[in-house]
């Protein structure tokens, strides 16, 4: 592991703790973000993936000759289509481009799952994404696949500082979708999302040249049941019913996203639930609070 070099391509809520995890372990980490470069515990370059040039710049800068892997785990900006292509699939091709013959780690999303039904899905399940958004992200996936790199499909991410869930709940914004059934949550905490990349990492991407794996926690959950449970937590009102929003950014979907095919790698959650996270992650509840506006 010491000897492993590794180019974060993305700096945010994940990849801050992507790379201060391998770090701690003992990789030589570079990572690079759209903002000024800067001295971390390891070299945080200036960079922007969707223009070559810049990629060449990062290229040239970085303290090792090559790169053992590269993790795309860049942010749309909560952008649209446009941004994704940019992003997603032309920033694949330049890092193709500009770094042959590394494999890449791309940091994809089960919302190109359009299941409605409510069964399960694995990674050999009908891809039918019903937005540009989703399609795009399939055609990123086949981009660092075809380079023998591979595809994460990440559920929600949450943890410290970041629970769209909990902090409704918390602020008295919470609605339960007055809708049969309820839909499914598949979500992931931060730090195990880290450490299904940490996993795949030391064992070796080469390993799993071409392949594709979920990254979700053991225990689904549906919106209601997630809001009951925590109002039972928290000692809180139940959530009002209200109709659900038609305009979610990664549509309306009711699946339960499997992760039998990455357990059988050998990794497995710190956290198998949201709900037992929410317990015994003692940085959720507090950095959510501090979120929120001070009651007058």
């Amino acid at each position: 592991m010491g000897l492993l070099r590794v180019l974060l391509i993305g700096h945010g809520y994940l990849g801050v703790s992507l790379a201060g995890e391998l770090q701690a372990m003992g990789a030589t980490v570079a990572a690079v973000h759209r903002g000024e470069p800067r001295e971390e515990p390891y070299p945080l370059l200036s960079g922007d993936v969707t223009l070559p040039g810049s990629l060449v710049a990062v290229r040239d800068a970085i303290p090792f000759e090559r790169p053992d892997a590269i993790i795309h785990c860049a942010s749309s900006s909560r952008g649209g289509a446009e941004t994704y292509e940019a992003v997603f699939v032309e920033g694949m091709r330049n890092l193709r481009a500009i770094f042959p013959g590394v494999p890449i780690v791309f940091t994809s999303s089960t919302s190109v799952y359009g299941q409605t039904d409510g069964s399960v899905v694995d990674e050999s399940s009908e891809t039918t994404p019903d937005r540009d958004t989703g399609r795009l992200l399939l055609e990123a996936e086949s981009l660092a696949r075809g380079g023998g790199g591979v595809a994460l499909r990440l559920a929600g991410i949450y943890g410290p500082g970041r629970s769209v869930h909990l902090k409704k709940l918390l602020e008295g914004s919470a609605a339960i979708e007055d809708v049969e059934p309820s839909r499914f949550l598949n979500q992931i905490h931060r730090d195990d999302a880290v450490g299904a990349i940490v996993h795949l990492l030391r064992t070796g991407v080469s390993s799993y040249s071409g392949d594709l794996f979920n990254v979700v926690d053991d225990t689904p959950l549906t919106q209601r049941e997630c809001y009951e449970k925590l109002a039972a937590f928290f000692n809180l009102p139940l959530p009002p019913l209200a109709p659900p929003d038609p305009g979610r950014k990664r549509g309306w979907t009711h699946k339960i996203v499997s992760n039998a095919a990455l357990r059988a790698t050998g990794w497995e959650p710190r956290y198998p639930s949201f709900l037992g996270a929410v317990e015994h992650d003692l940085d959720i509840v507090p950095s959510i609070r501090a979120q929120l506006a001070p009651v007058s």
